[in-house]
């Protein structure tokens, strides 16, 4: 089996069709399975998937967690069960199209030391979003969650993380790529190991590249693959919001757990 896309679903019902029927109608001269993770929702995703998702769609099937698990394990419980050389990390709220993941395959049979590439993610719009980084250091992810980003030095430290000094037209080898969309190499997994299960969401997906380039593997972005993301980051909202949202808080705890692990520079 060429690829087993893993999509972790958490109380995201109404994005899984959408999300599978895309996957379904846009790829081609590929075999896949889609490993639905369910991660305890409480509205009634499981037996949506069940009685609606399984039988439309043949190579679906579900892995129900038991308890809300995280990002991190719930993906590793989808690896464990993958049957493709490449396993693909996708969120429900992507939408495939143009043969987008027939693309990826290639493009990792054609660079045998990648261990992780993401594609061109764009948003609804069709305007470009930002989704390969540099590895961050405290200070960026600070300005970034904080009143401190409307000042010059911060906008050049947030620019850099973002890469924005780049066009993104051109295939290029990034420190790492979002989760929320990334085709990783089975024996690449076997040699580096499983996502860190103590980030329950966020950073883990930074620290699994690191790791993966610690071992002298690639991480890559792939310019011509276009893909769009639903996608709305909960520090988007004004400082005082995020001070009461649960989401920023977890992104700050496991932002502590990284630097505590890697040090405070790139």
């Amino acid at each position: 089996m060429d690829l087993s896309i893993i999509i972790v679903n958490y109380n995201t019902r109404d994005f899984l069709l959408p999300c599978i029927k895309g996957i379904t109608e846009n790829t081609h001269n590929l075999d896949y399975e889609i490993i639905l993770v369910d991660n305890a929702s409480t509205d009634q995703s499981a037996k949506y998937i069940k009685h609606n998702l399984m039988p439309r769609f043949g190579q679906a099937r579900l892995i129900e967690a038991g308890s809300n698990i995280g990002f991190s394990a719930g993906n590793n419980l989808g690896i464990r069960q993958a049957r493709g050389r490449y396993g693909l990390i996708l969120n429900s709220d992507i939408l495939i199209w143009n043969n987008a993941l027939k693309y990826m395959v290639d493009f990792m049979d054609a660079h045998p030391n990648a261990a992780i590439a993401g594609p061109r993610l764009l948003h609804p719009d069709g305007t470009l979003q930002y989704f390969c980084y540099r590895f961050p250091n405290p200070r960026v992810l600070l300005y970034r969650r904080t009143p401190l980003s409307r000042f010059r030095f911060a906008q050049k430290a947030i620019n850099k993380y973002l890469m924005r000094d780049w066009d993104h037209k051109n295939d290029k080898k990034v420190d790492w790529v979002q989760g929320s969309c990334m085709i990783v190499r089975k024996s690449a997994i076997d040699d580096v190991g499983l996502m860190d299960d103590r980030y329950f969401m966020f950073m883990e997906d930074t620290d699994w590249c690191r790791r993966f380039w610690q071992k002298r593997w690639e991480v890559w972005y792939i310019s011509n693959v276009e893909i769009v993301h639903y996608h709305a980051r909960a520090s988007a909202d004004k400082f005082y919001k995020t001070l009461f949202n649960k989401l920023s808080w977890i992104h700050v705890i496991s932002a502590i757990k990284y630097f505590k692990k890697w040090g405070f520079t790139r």
